[in-house]
């Protein structure tokens, strides 16, 4: 999907929400528009580096998303409970994020993200909080004889925030414009991030 394919479909949605949100004030919104939607998002990213190199960039324990993932920012300092050991995947599990992720339609979504499996270097599953609450998934899938990586991340989540629950029913193709842009923005953000690996590494 295009920027501008996304732009069209989140400005078409936005007047409708508009009129959405006016008709709701004046008690057209029954009870079933503010049920949260359960939206099942998946993303496919294509990746110039082995599962490894990957794995030591996404999987950091200190869930450093915002040095490479444009529009990303902390919006809390890290959280981290005593781990079960020293091992990377136990300080990760450990750990929750609290990230805020910018979308191109304005609004600005703060997630906790909380590790509950990892599997080094090919597997974690999270829990999501605060504005998006439900279950992700991230899975690297080796490519070219491992040289490449398929990087399959799903989402299951569920707004929390009145104001997307009211607009879910007519801006749905805005809010899945809205992510697929924002997961193409960390796509590019992370094959830069692992370029200028390849470029900092000793002769």
């Amino acid at each position: 999907m295009s920027f501008t394919a996304s732009g069209d479909i989140g400005m078409r949605s936005l007047l409708a929400c508009r009129r959405s949100w006016s008709r709701s004030r004046r008690g057209w919104c029954q009870d079933d528009c503010m049920k949260p939607r359960l939206f099942d998002l998946s993303s496919t990213w294509l990746l110039p580096a082995s599962p490894e190199k990957v794995w030591a960039v996404i999987a950091d324990v200190n869930m450093s998303w915002p040095q490479w993932w444009p529009h990303c920012t902390f919006a809390a300092p890290l959280e981290r409970t005593e781990a079960l050991s020293e091992a990377p995947e136990e300080t990760l599990k450990a750990t929750t994020a609290h990230l805020n992720f910018k979308a191109f339609l304005g609004y600005t979504l703060t997630i906790t993200i909380h590790p509950t499996k990892v599997v080094a270097p090919r597997e974690i599953e999270f829990d999501a909080g605060v504005h998006l609450q439900g279950t992700g998934k991230v899975t690297l899938v080796p490519q070219e004889q491992g040289k490449t990586t398929r990087m399959n991340i799903e989402w299951r989540v569920r707004p929390t925030q009145r104001w997307m629950n009211v607009l879910t029913p007519v801006a749905a193709p805005a809010f899945k414009a809205a992510h697929a842009l924002m997961m193409r923005q960390g796509e590019k953000g992370l094959e830069q991030a692992l370029a200028n690996k390849r470029i900092r590494k000793p002769a």
